[in-house]
C-alpha cells in the first residue's frame, strides 16, 4: 500500500507550457511536485519560483527524480509530447505501483513503426496506434488511468482566465480525484466515461486547427473557416466511430469546445503553425523557430494512415497531409475542398 507521504502531493511530469499551467492550477488545492529532466531547469524553478516567464505558486517544487515523484505522489499527471510519451513511460514504469493513478494531458497518438510502414507502402493498422492511456497500460502496472481533454490553451490558463476541462476515464474514482485537485473558481471540471472519445477528440482537433490557421494565413475569412471547422468535426466523428468511440464525445467540451478554441486562437501552437504555413513559410522554418512542437503535424501523418486502414472518406485530412508532407499547392487544396462533392451536410446523427 502507499504510504501517507504519497497523499501529500500531486505530481506533474513535463514542465512545458501546459504542464506549468496545470501545476499552477493544482497548487490552488494541493502541493505539487513538478518533474523535469532538463539540466538546470529544476534548480531554476526551485530558486526563482518561475518557469517560462510565469510566476509559480510557492506550493510547487521541481524534481528530476522519478523515484521521489512516485513515492510522494499517488496521483500523477504526465504532460509530455506524444512522440516521447512511450519512452518516458518505459523510464517511469519501474517506479509505478498498482495504487498509482495517472491522468495524462497529452493530445496525440503513439504509432509503432510509422516510418517503416510508410516506406513499405503499408498503412498503419489500429493495432499499430495507441492512445496515451493505452501506452500507460501497455508499459506499466497502472490500471486507473484518465485523460485531461477540453479547451486548455496554456497561455490563457497561466493568465488566470476561467476555462473548463474534461477528465475521461472508465473509473469514477479517477474522475472524482481529478475534479477534487483541479476544480477552482478558474477551472470547471467535467467527467466522461468515454475515455477513448475524449482522447480522440483532443488529438484529432489539432489537425483541423492547422487547416484553420492555413486559411487565415492565406487571408481568407470566417465563412470558409466555419466550413472547415464544421466539416473537420464531421471527419473527427468518422474517425471516432471507426475506432470505437461514441459520436457524442465530439459534441461536448472536449470535442467542439476544444476544436473551436484551438482552431481560432493565435495562442494555439497548431493554429499558429498553420497560419505561418499559409503565409508562405516552410515547415523547416516554422519548426526551427517554434519553442514547442505542434502536435497536429504528427497527428495528420498518423490519421491519414488510419483513414486508409478504415477506408474513410476524409478529404480535409487528405489535403492537410498533402500540404504538410508533400508540398501540395494550398490554393489548389482549398479549391478541391470547396468543390468536393459532399452528399449531405450532416451524416452522422
Amino acid at each position: 500500500m502507499s504510504s501517507n507521504k504519497a497523499e501529500q502531493r500531486v505530481g506533474i511530469i513535463g514542465a512545458g507550457s501546459f504542464g506549468t499551467a496545470i501545476a499552477n492550477l493544482l497548487a490552488y488545492n494541493v502541493d505539487v511536485l513538478l518533474f523535469s529532466r532538463k539540466p538546470g531547469m529544476v534548480d531554476r524553478i526551485n530558486n526563482t519560483h518561475e518557469n517560462l516567464g510565469v510566476k509559480l505558486s510557492p506550493r510547487i517544487r521541481a524534481t528530476d527524480d522519478f523515484q521521489e515523484l512516485t513515492e510522494r505522489c499517488t496521483l500523477i499527471f504526465p504532460v509530455v509530447p506524444s512522440g516521447s510519451f512511450r519512452s518516458m513511460m518505459k523510464e517511469l514504469a519501474p517506479f509505478l505501483r498498482p495504487y498509482h493513478i495517472l491522468i495524462h494531458g497529452t493530445k496525440g497518438f503513439d504509432a509503432h513503426g510509422l516510418e517503416n510502414r510508410e516506406e513499405e507502402g503499408l498503412p498503419l493498422r489500429r493495432s499499430d496506434v495507441s492512445t496515451m492511456s493505452e501506452v500507460i497500460m501497455e508499459e506499466s502496472v497502472v490500471v486507473r488511468v484518465g485523460c485531461l481533454s477540453g479547451p486548455n490553451l496554456a497561455s490563457e490558463i497561466m493568465a488566470g482566465q476561467p476555462t473548463a476541462t474534461v477528465i475521461g476515464s472508465h473509473f469514477d474514482e479517477v474522475i472524482r480525484q481529478g475534479k477534487k485537485v483541479l476544480s477552482s473558481e478558474h477551472f470547471h471540471v467535467f467527467g466522461t466515461s468515454d475515455l477513448l472519445g475524449a482522447e480522440l477528440a483532443g488529438a484529432l482537433k489539432n489537425m483541423i486547427a492547422i487547416g484553420s490557421g492555413i486559411l487565415k494565413g492565406k487571408g481568407l475569412g470566417k465563412n470558409i473557416q466555419a466550413m472547415l471547422i464544421t466539416r473537420g468535426l464531421t471527419e473527427m466523428v468518422h474517425f471516432g466511430n471507426a475506432m470505437g468511440s461514441s459520436s457524442s464525445a465530439f459534441f461536448g467540451t472536449a470535442g467542439i469546445g476544444d476544436l473551436v478554441a484551438t482552431a481560432t486562437s493565435k495562442d494555439s501552437r497548431n493554429y499558429t503553425f498553420g497560419y505561418r504555413l499559409g503565409m508562405g513559410e516552410s515547415i523547416k522554418e516554422i519548426e526551427s523557430s517554434m519553442p514547442e512542437l505542434a502536435e497536429g503535424v504528427r497527428t495528420i501523418k498518423i490519421a491519414r494512415q488510419l483513414s486508409k486502414y478504415y477506408k474513410l472518406r476524409v478529404p480535409i485530412t487528405e489535403m492537410l497531409y498533402q500540404i504538410v508532407f508533400e508540398d501540395f499547392d494550398i490554393d489548389r487544396a482549398i479549391h478541391f475542398l470547396i468543390t468536393y462533392p459532399y452528399d449531405v451536410d450532416v451524416d452522422f446523427i
